[in-house]
């Protein structure tokens, strides 16, 4: 799916992670009462780790690589080769900064080098649901500049495009595309002759639907040196390949050139489990268009439900083709956790990898009734690396001793004001009064659930001033559901307590059920707090020490379910974060 520059890009974006030259002040500070001053939280560090079933039971031999290539929260990938090296991007909907950047020059080893949406004033997210935002963008290049298309929905402008010179930014401010409002799904193709067209999800013809559901693909020449579209909108599919079927939400198009043929590739079906990807051609890029009579090209609908280790909802696929020239696809895929119902997913929509296979002029992903493989032989390019792992079971610590937070740390819609820092030593939070439940942008920095085995953990140091100050980390798929594990004061006493949202009324302060609450020493506010969260499939265990290694049970084995898209909603993924807040107002 398809939605929505001048500030350096290193870590993750000046406006936020540049430390200030007049720090905060720091928790113990007061002004008066002490009700006033900037109450803050600080972390160490923090520490991911995990693995999963088929990590175990898959292992790649030499030459092999792991599916996915990219675990966790990173659906709808584009990709464009320039030379030996590839740049990859994903969608982030409400999350900021959106629109991660990689790099890679074997595609199976990934390096997140940008984020294309690093400036708060690029687009403004709202207060909207974390599932609006900035969906399926589509990477191209051509004559010395990178392309980003791209829609940011519902109320933030429509669609546009970003450009750069350096993929690792910075990427321009929006250039807007009004002749596809109400569409989706850009993605921008650049002929032999020079020409750029634009391929996007619209409604079809008319703007009236048939059924649910019914949408058409649609073409518009674009003019790359004045960014806009010009001419006119012509349909090249009209709801999908085989319109007596009544296929949902065509989406996710692409096109590109072989052998002097055109291809058309999309996505059908919606996101969930009956997703598949189609492919059409042409002998004009303006059509007629073909569509293969072996459609779809890449699913696992066709499965059965109860198989192990599945994936699922496999499309929204992308093209491209090695220097060697050999033919690639990355797309999407959910791996759920037992039981095999293919329901419950909590790591999101991930990015995999599969070559491409050529028969009789058409590309083929899998075959009717193939399964995507854990474990496949490698492209025929030259190995890579990566600094910070993204497939296979993996452990990663930040110490927090730079000035700015690694690239795939992320917050919750626009930062409106600077809340946090970074001194060298440790990561400060401001506690302000918005909490994980408000739909706003609370003072929560957050990194990827990967695996459906996870462990994160980190230690907090942090002296509430009255009761309802709090600061710890949260296991967070949206306002509405989340744990949040933390200290805190109740009638002005510390303790450690977990928290839990699991819906949208189960309290109207937006706050969450308090689940569990331990005391602690008076001594121990503002001293360190170590706190850790496991989740094990379906189950989360939630565990604190006052002494590093000594670990406590506060809570375990509680219903992990409330953090898949199944229950939550939305198509993003679970993440780990660090959060801290303040009451109001005085008790």
């Amino acid at each position: 799916m398809g939605r929505i520059g001048h500030a350096l890009q290193a870590g993750i974006a000046a406006l936020l992670l540049a430390s200030t030259t007049a720090a905060a002040a720091p928790a113990h500070a007061s002004a008066g009462d002490g009700h006033d001053a900037p109450l803050e939280a600080s972390f160490d560090w923090f520490e991911y780790e995990g693995s999963d079933p088929a990590d175990a039971r898959y292992a790649p031999g030499p030459g092999q690589f792991r599916n996915p290539v990219l675990k966790g929260f990173y659906p709808d990938p584009s990709v464009v080769r320039v030379g030996a090296d590839y740049y990859l991007v994903n969608s982030t909907f409400g999350w900021f900064p959106g629109i991660p950047v990689f790099h890679s020059r074997d595609l199976v080893n990934w390096t997140q080098i940008g984020n294309a949406i690093d400036r708060a004033d690029q687009l403004d997210f709202g207060r909207h649901d974390l599932v609006n935002g900035v969906f399926a963008p589509a990477i191209e290049y051509h004559d010395g500049l990178f392309y980003i298309t791209n829609t940011c929905f519902p109320a933030c402008g429509g669609n546009f495009v970003l450009t750069a010179r350096d993929p690792a930014g910075p990427w321009s401010d929006p250039a807007w595309l009004p002749d596809l409002a109400g569409g989706i799904d850009p993605s921008l193709f650049f002929d032999d002759d020079g020409r750029a067209w634009i391929v996007n999800n619209d409604l079809p013809e008319g703007g009236q639907e048939r059924y649910p559901g019914h949408r058409a693909i649609w073409l518009q020449e674009f003019d790359a040196k004045a960014l806009r579209t010009i001419g006119p909108r012509r349909v090249l599919l009209d709801g999908g390949v085989v319109p007596a079927q009544k296929p949902e939400y065509v989406e996710g198009p692409h096109l590109f050139k072989k052998d002097g043929w055109y291809y058309l590739t999309a996505a059908e079906g919606g996101t969930g489990e009956m997703h598949q990807q189609v492919v059409l051609r042409s002998r004009e890029v303006t059509g007629p268009y073909e569509a293969w009579s072996d459609n779809p090209v890449l699913t696992q609908r066709d499965l059965p439900r109860d198989r192990p280790l599945p994936v699922t909802s496999a499309g929204h696929a992308d093209f491209v083709q090695t220097q060697d020239g050999d033919w690639w696809a990355v797309f999407l895929g959910n791996r759920p956790y037992p039981p095999n119902t293919g329901h419950f997913v909590n790591t999101g929509r991930e990015t995999f990898l599969m070559p491409v296979r050529w028969e009789d002029g058409w590309p083929r992903i899998t075959a009717p009734g193939e399964r995507i493989p854990w474990v496949l032989d490698a492209p025929a390019l030259p190995a890579g690396s990566a600094p910070v792992p993204t497939s296979g079971s993996f452990a990663v610590r930040v110490g927090f001793e730079g000035r700015q937070l690694p690239l795939e740390w992320i917050t919750v819609r626009n930062p409106r004001q600077r809340w946090y820092r970074l001194d060298g030593q440790a990561l400060h939070l401001q506690a302000r009064a918005v909490g994980l439940g408000k739909r706003d942008n609370p003072s929560f920095l957050a990194r990827r659930q990967q695996h459906q085995d996870a462990l994160a953990s980190t230690v907090v140091r942090f002296a509430p001033r009255r009761d309802g100050d709090i600061a710890g980390l949260a296991a967070f798929q949206n306002e509405d559901f989340w744990y949040l594990l933390a200290v805190t004061r109740e009638n002005g006493a510390p303790r450690v307590v977990l928290d839990r949202r699991d819906g949208r009324r189960n309290d109207e302060a937006r706050t969450g059920t308090r689940l569990a609450s331990v005391p602690l020493p008076a001594a121990a506010a503002g001293q360190p707090l170590y706190l850790r969260i496991r989740a094990r499939g379906a189950e989360y265990d939630f565990e604190y020490a006052t002494r590093q290694g000594q670990w406590q049970s506060l809570a375990g084995r509680l219903d992990g379910t409330l953090l898949s898209t199944a229950v939550a909603g939305g198509f993003t993924g679970a993440v780990f974060g660090l959060h801290a807040a303040r009451r109001e107002s005085p008790l």
